[in-house]
């Protein structure tokens, strides 16, 4: 099971009701935050959430909108005793970006691995999580995040019969471990089906639509992707500051399959977001309006 919750759905400023941009998964008691804007660690409190479990922090770009919580929030993460090293990822600058920040914040009960993209696309497995970053395109260096949960195979016990596999070995090959014994090797496939539908959720703001998005966002059980603008006439004010309007992400989440589509990362201009909600929905019937705590648990498919 995977939890996600939007923690903030405001783009370029903060309002009264809506905080600016992140995001909160939490899979087998680790936390991964992507994007931490101004009133992120209120909006962690205001769900209940602890701060210490966070290990992982993905930054889509560098704009103040998506990361200028990080200096109070890193402190907050200190005084919740946190001693294990923290990875943060993000593109090319982070760590530059992320000392700058602390300068406010300079001594941190735990270490700080930076991870810094520099490629099209990137695969980190970490914590249980398989993220995949993409290039998106904004007017500054830009990712997008799929944050996958990988599931093996079953215990498939007739092929373990007929390869008279010693039963002792039987739990840790299905964990994952290779046994050698008498100079024969015993191998996880061995014992295992073919891998199953795992969870996927896609994260994507502050980008024009690509192919790219399309093609990170394949099958994904949810996807989260900035709507800045929602009034039609907007859309060539969305072209000239590299932003999506409602309708071009209900396009992309019908061309990559997606179950669900959240739509967040609004204009602060933008009022009454629901009325433009028919017309989303003609083009993507599972299109909804992200608000800050909208939160769903994601289940592995029964089988």
């Amino acid at each position: 099971m995977l939890d996600v919750c939007l923690l903030g759905t405001a783009g370029m400023m903060p309002l009264p009701y809506r905080r600016l941009t992140a995001l909160l998964t939490r899979y087998n008691g680790s936390s991964l935050l992507i994007d931490c804007g101004e009133g992120t660690q209120v909006a962690m409190k205001e769900q209940g959430y602890s701060f210490k479990p966070i290990d992982i922090m993905c930054f889509t770009h560098y704009h103040a909108d998506h990361i200028s919580g990080l200096p109070g929030f890193l402190l907050t993460m200190g005084n919740a005793e946190r001693t294990e090293p923290l990875t943060v990822i993000g593109p090319k600058g982070l760590e530059r970006v992320v000392n700058a920040l602390r300068v406010i914040a300079p001594e941190l009960p735990f270490e700080i691995h930076y991870r810094e993209l520099t490629e099209t696309t990137e695969d980190i497995s970490l914590c249980g999580y398989q993220i995949h970053a993409f290039r998106v395109n904004h007017n500054v260096p830009c990712y997008g995040y799929s944050v996958s949960i990988p599931r093996i195979g079953k215990f498939d016990i007739e092929r373990v019969k007929a390869q008279k596999i010693p039963q002792r070995f039987w739990n840790r090959l299905q964990h994952g471990q290779t046994m050698e014994e008498n100079g024969i090797v015993y191998t996880p496939d061995m014992v295992l089906g073919a891998p199953r539908k795992g969870i996927k959720v896609t994260y994507c703001t502050d980008s024009r639509p690509t192919q790219g998005i399309v093609q990170a966002a394949k099958r994904s059980d949810l996807f989260i992707c900035e709507g800045m603008y929602a009034e039609e006439e907007k859309l060539e004010k969305a072209r000239q500051y590299k932003h999506m309007t409602f309708y071009e992400a209900a396009e992309l989440a019908r061309e990559a399959c997606v179950k669900e589509l959240w739509l967040t990362h609004f204009s602060p201009s933008l009022v009454r977001a629901e009325s433009y909600m028919p017309k989303v929905k003609a083009i993507f019937g599972a299109a909804g309006l992200g608000f800050d705590g909208r939160t769903v648990e994601l289940e592995f498919e029964e089988e």
